[in-house]
């Protein structure tokens, strides 16, 4: 009996489900069209180091406060 419902639903499910939609990422193996600078190096790592140390930074600077319970 279980064999007999494994095959309805393996068949009805797709029909219940409808059409199904593709996705299709979009993804470039191409090397880019101009090359980066140092400049724009430099601020894309201290941005991204900010945005990483940032947080933790903050909680380090305020520590204190956090273990005070007012």
């Amino acid at each position: 009996m279980s064999g007999l419902l494994k095959t309805i639903a393996t068949r009805a499910g797709p029909v219940f489900r409808g059409p199904a939609i593709t996705q299709k990422a979009n993804v470039y193996t191409r090397p880019a069209k101009d090359a980066l600078g140092p400049v724009e190096t430099v601020i894309g790592l201290g941005m991204f180091s900010l945005a990483i140390l940032g947080p933790a930074g903050w909680i380090l600077a305020n520590l204190e406060s956090y273990k005070s319970k007012d």
